[in-house]
């Protein structure tokens, strides 16, 4: 027996050495799990220099390089590092003057900041520098003010890395026929504070044109762009060309002089044979206008086709904007652009509905491909991998690249991703064209495939299915589940044909509608395999993607996904439960409840009342996939409401310990949430003494403090620095799912939280100052948010969303995940939860700081000399609402803090009647033991 199982391993060794490859799968030519470095690059430009490098350089100064398109490495530390020192523009400030003279430089929508964005980075080989030597990089960068006025300028250098000097600015937008300014600015739009100006006195321009003006005399951006988003190009003669433009009038392109990188300006008005305008100025009209969405411009001429492909994005930056990009092609430079179903990229005139801009307008849904939008190649119960899957949300903004080198075609762009907010990074696909020469984009970012001829085995299988469609829109496509079956017919979500031709090239006809495209092999991030996709193109340019998943038998599938749920669907239940009605290979789930009263089938949970006993509820999942079907019971406790009141309150007057006895210490953490090393010291505070924050540390409180939508927040603050994003105090569910207490987030002191893919503000009217001691409170009521500063209400308004829908949510002060910790003082946390603090609860905490224990709190008796009063509170720091600090506590006339506070009293806030009610049942049950043992020593005795 031994011998023969040896001789046939023998030849199956020989067997895998003889046989080719790609018979056994191609599976075995690529690695597993691979890793990929990221990089954060917003409006990606990119470029390969001589040395095979890839870099692209986008908005607020960030750039990137690669040497494989997969894996990006920052080359600067953060965006707009280092403004006086920067590593691309050097002293940012003096380098681009000229250019903030206009529009930029702290006015405006930039107060407090640069708005430097979205530069388009050339090599052009013909640029002659002053000592006549040739050859430079050339950044064309925008800086901009409002959504009207804006600039392009240029900035050069002979290295890849910089750094680039500033040579012109060289188109200007937003500018008047008369004096006139923009809120909270000094910029004077006056046209001839305009490079305007110069083009007429030097005869370019004979005179300017009255159409850039409406009635009024303000800038006519129903016609006429707003100057950002250059894209250099030559055209198959090897003249150099430049688009650019944004939403208001549309997309324009002017030739270049080749030496200097500067525009021809055409000099006089025209129109174009299929008419379109040629303004003087602007130059030629190629895309958009009249104020709908569209922008990102970048046009790319392809030889091997002799057509010039035009990119656009449509949409809202955000993650709920639906951000998008669209494809137009032509057979000249300067247009008719027009997409897969013959629509022009210039808008139509019935579009005028005036000057302005109109993000709800979605009447331009249907012109241009739409090459992808949000989308997420879900994870469902049952799969392999882990998380929710793959996908993107406002993936937008795009460049292209023709890598003659490797025979392949990229676009480049920035996306975000469901549940993370804001957080962007730049991804790469590789693009094939259809048999009618339209470029498609793969479904998975780019980790050095190729295309290579594949067989029918190869694609019959289940695949994610993902329609892109020609929606505007914010909302995220998810996929659904498809089969291609052997006999070349389409089932599941939706149902059609199928059919592979020339080695690697599919049609699918679905729901009567045609779609051209190939099939390839890519790295699938969720299961970290490579796995068979397809990308197809219709006629009416909407996309379909297929993502292929391991088929396996129905009872595997139905067992792995009992398994999920029980892992998965929590024991206790405080929330809402995600209960899925859809899994993998599309087997469906149905739910009964044993008291939907409590939990629905839906999974609605209904907590029982406080004082009654918690509820069991027996959930059944009926799992049905082909012939196979299977029930599985699961039992959820669900936890009768705690009485509200105070959980945790840190005075750190004893160090870091909670007052409230419900939790441990704090402890000190590094300058994140979840690491090590910090320092935190103490100081005078605005009763006894505060904990001091250096900048670098933060406290870690303990978990749970609260687990429900009902809580409140009070704590007194004291920067050093105010520095943006910048926590005091932080809650989090994951990190995707938090609510921040920020003194400065884009110039206001808010409370702002995250939701997955959901954000809120709750705003202020102000940033609180500096050196002063601020009272901030917060309180959420079953999605109700309202913010208190110094005993104020600034903010209240509902749909806040609910974080704390488990019992370990993690909490700190002076840190995050993500940004600079805080400098300075806190005092007097108080954390409530199932509690909603009153708002003259809340004047009360910010009137007696110290109210809520003893006058022993402070640890001093009586008058002291440590420059504190005999309450402990800092003489002439608090400061109420900016009064005079030398008010000597400021809470009366005399300087001497309220007399109930003097004589040590409690007022009547919900925390204190928890108190006296948590005493009282200590005492009874003192007095229940008493009478037990007096009892039992009776009955002992008799």
């Amino acid at each position: 027996m031994f011998t023969f199982i040896r001789r046939v391993s023998v030849f199956g060794v020989l067997l895998i050495c003889i046989v080719p490859i790609t018979v056994l799968g191609n599976e075995q030519t690529h690695p597993e799990s691979i890793d990929f470095d990221r990089a954060s690059v917003h409006d990606p430009s990119i470029i390969k220099v001589e040395d095979g490098t890839y870099y692209v350089f986008g908005s607020h100064i960030a750039v990137a390089r690669s040497n494989d398109l997969s894996n990006w490495n920052s080359i600067v530390d953060s965006e707009y590092q280092t403004p006086e020192n920067n590593p691309i523009y050097g002293d940012l400030s003096a380098n681009l003057a000229e250019s903030f003279e206009w529009a930029g430089e702290d006015d405006t929508d930039s107060t407090g900041g640069y708005a430097v964005w979205a530069p388009d980075i050339f090599w052009n080989k013909d640029y002659v520098w002053e000592d006549g030597s040739t050859g430079a990089y050339m950044l064309y960068y925008s800086v901009s003010s409002t959504y009207i006025r804006s600039a392009i300028g240029i900035a050069v250098s002979k290295d890849i890395e910089g750094p680039y000097e500033y040579t012109d600015t060289i188109m200007y937008s937003g500018f008047t026929n008369d004096e006139s300014y923009d809120d909270n600015s000094d910029v004077n739009k006056h046209w001839e504070n305009t490079n305007i100006s110069y083009l007429i006195e030097e005869g370019i321009i004979e005179n300017v044109n009255p159409d850039w003006f409406t009635e009024e005399g303000n800038f006519n951006n129903a016609l006429y762009t707003n100057a950002i988003d250059a894209n250099i190009l030559y055209d198959e003669n090897g003249d150099l060309f430049m688009t650019y433009g944004s939403w208001s009038g549309g997309t324009f392109i002017l030739e270049l002089d080749k030496e200097t990188g500067t525009p021809i300006y055409p000099g006089e008005d025209g129109e174009t044979s299929d008419g379109r305008m040629i303004d003087r100025y602007f130059g030629t009209k190629i895309a958009g206008g009249y104020g709908r969405s569209g922008e990102g411009t970048y046009a790319v001429y392809d030889e091997e086709t002799g057509y010039y492909y035009l990119y656009i994005t449509y949409g809202g930056l955000a993650s709920d904007g639906g951000y998008q990009m669209r494809q137009f092609r032509s057979e000249n430079m300067e247009g008719p652009y027009v997409d897969a179903a013959g629509n022009e990229a210039v808008f139509p005139g019935t579009f005028d509905i005036g000057v302005g801009n109109f993000p709800g307008n979605d009447d331009h849904k249907e012109i241009g491909n739409k090459m992808m939008g949000n989308f997420l190649f879900k994870r469902d119960y049952g799969e392999k991998g882990a998380g929710i899957g793959t996908g993107y949300m406002a993936p937008g903004h795009n460049s292209y690249l023709i890598d003659e080198e490797l025979g392949k075609e990229f676009i480049v762009t920035h996306t975000r991703f469901p549940q993370q907010g804001e957080m962007h990074q730049v991804r790469v696909h590789q693009m094939f064209k259809n048999s009618d020469a339209w470029p498609v984009p793969t479904p998975y970012h780019y980790a050095g495939e190729g295309i290579e001829a594949v067989t029918e085995p190869d694609v019959v299988g289940n695949y994610k299915f993902v329609n892109h469609g020609k929606e505007i829109t914010g909302e995220l496509t998810e996929s659904t589940w498809v089969k291609l079956n052997n006999d070349h017919t389409i089932s599941g979500a939706v149902t059609g044909t199928w059919e592979l031709y020339d080695d690697y090239r599919v049609e699918l006809i679905v729901e009567n509608e045609t779609y051209d495209g190939v099939f390839i092999r890519q790295y699938d991030p969720t299961s970290e395999k490579w796995v068979m996709t397809f990308s197809a193109m219709s006629n009416e340019g909407v996309v379909v993607w297929g993502s292929r998943t391991e088929t396996r038998d129905d009872r595997e599938v139905v067992d792995s996904i009992k398994q999920e749920l029980i892992e998965s669907i929590p024991e206790r239940a405080i929330a809402d439960l995600d209960l899925p009605t859809l899994a993998t290979q599309g087997a469906e789930i149905s739910w009964e409840s044993s008291h939907p009263e409590v939990i629905s089938p839906e999974g609605d949970v209904n907590r029982p009342p406080f004082e009654s006993d918690d509820a069991r509820v027996e959930l059944t999942a009926t799992i049905t996939l082909g012939e196979v079907t299977e029930t599985l019971t699961l039992s959820i406790t669900v936890p009768a409401r705690e009485q509200g009141g105070l959980t945790a309150y840190y005075d750190f007057s004893d160090g870091f310990s909670d007052r409230s006895g419900n939790h441990e210490d704090a402890t000190i953490t590094g300058n994140r949430i979840n690491n090590i090393g910090g320092e935190i010291t103490f100081a005078d505070g605005i009763v006894g003494q505060a904990a001091k924050f250096n900048g670098d540390s933060g406290l870690k409180l303990a978990d749970g403090l609260i687990a429900s939508n009902q809580y409140s927040i009070s704590l007194w603050m004291k920067p050093e620095e105010i520095t943006e994003f910048t926590t005091t105090f932080f809650g989090a569910r994951t990190e995707n799912n938090w609510i921040s207490l920020v003194p400065n987030a884009q110039n206001v002191t808010k409370v702002w939280a995250h939701n997955g893919n959901d954000w809120y503000d709750a705003l202020s009217d102000s940033v609180i100052l500096t050196g002063k001691w601020t009272h901030f409170a917060f309180t959420v009521d079953e999605g109700k948010a309202t913010v208190y500063i110094n005993g104020e209400e600034k903010f209240s308004d509902d749909n806040f969303p609910n974080i704390f829908t488990t019992e370990d949510a993690q909490f700190s002060l002076g840190v995050n995940f993500w940004d600079t910790p805080f400098k300075g003082l806190m005092d007097e946390v108080r954390v409530y939860d199932g509690f909603v603090l009153a708002a003259e609860e809340v004047q009360s905490l910010y009137e007696y700081p110290a109210s809520e224990e003893d006058d022993d709190t402070s640890g001093n008796e009586d008058e002291s000399d440590d420059g504190t009063d005999g309450n402990g509170s800092k003489e002439g720091e608090k400061g109420k609402d900016g009064e005079d600090p030398n008010n000597e506590g400021g809470s009366g006339d005399d300087g001497n803090l309220d007399e109930e506070k003097q004589e040590g009293t409690l007022p009547e806030t919900a925390t204190n009647r928890y108190n006296w009610l948590l005493l009282g049942v200590i005492l009874s049950a003192i007095g229940a033991g008493v009478l037990f043992i007096v009892r039992k020593k009776n009955d002992t005795v008799n």
